[in-house]
């Protein structure tokens, strides 16, 4: 069976979707079947690994609203061993509809319960907030892997996303548990990133990665080309980061 992740964190603009297509494409490159699935309805991890365009009926929102199996609806990358539900536009209104639907919270678990024994990782790419659908992720996910930019209101949100996760724990899913915090867009020439990675790492030392991601041009110009970093520009910082983040991920996890 699959190991289910939810990438989350209810700020944005902090390397989430960056981190999803980047940490895939690498667990990928280590032999593991990966399917990264894009539950942001703005598509950017969709775009990332190039995925087309999905034909009507033919991506995620189909499965939470409609009838159609994940299966149904993954898509091949360039990258081998990596698969990719993609969104759609359609996406943004499911929170309105998930509303009145029975078992809300867990449309997009009883999908991946028929979805996870062709792959050894799921990650989910969450948008950047804490609504219904990333309640479903939560809900659905082993644990939740946290991507975490160094800036001054990082603990503060950081608080607020473990509170979230207490909640869900409580009422929809007991056995969620945490992955990892990954510090990105690192730059310790900067004092307050410095700063605010030794107070991350002094409040949550058992989960924060040793791997950093730095602020990189080319993991920023990889995602206008539908690319992960590692079919972009393999040698550059960012590819090397996420390729060393994801042998710490499975070194943690006893895969490795």
């Amino acid at each position: 069976m699959a190991r289910v992740l939810a990438v989350t964190n209810q700020k944005g603009g902090v390397g989430k979707t960056t981190t999803a297509v980047n940490l895939g494409a690498s667990l990928a490159v280590n032999q593991k079947r990966t399917l990264l699935i894009d539950l942001d309805p703005q598509g950017n991890a969709s775009t990332g690994v190039g995925a087309t365009a999905p034909a009507e009926g033919r991506s995620i929102y189909d499965v939470l609203i409609g009838d159609l199996k994940i299966t149904e609806v993954v898509q091949k990358t360039e990258v081998a061993s990596l698969e990719v539900v993609p969104s759609s536009a359609d996406l943004a209104g499911a929170e309105v509809e998930l509303v009145g639907m029975l078992a809300r919270e867990k449309r997009l678990a009883g999908a991946l319960r028929d979805a996870v024994e062709g792959y050894d990782y799921v990650l989910i790419d969450c948008p950047p907030s804490l609504g219904l659908l990333t309640v479903n992720a939560l809900t659905a996910a082993d644990a939740m892997l946290v991507p975490l930019q160094c800036e001054y209101y990082a603990l503060e949100g950081l608080a607020r996303l473990f509170r979230t996760a207490d909640l869900i724990r409580e009422a929809l899913n007991p056995q969620l548990g945490v992955a990892g915090i990954v510090l990105t867009m690192v730059d310790m020439r900067n004092n307050l990133a410095q700063q605010v990675a030794l107070e991350v790492r002094k409040h949550f030392p058992q989960y924060v990665f040793e791997t950093t991601i730095p602020r990189n041009v080319r993991l920023s110009e990889a995602p206008s080309h539908g690319k992960p970093i590692l079919l972009y520009d393999v040698h550059s910082r960012g590819a090397l980061s996420y390729l060393d983040l994801a042998r710490e991920f499975l070194g943690r996890e006893g895969t490795s």
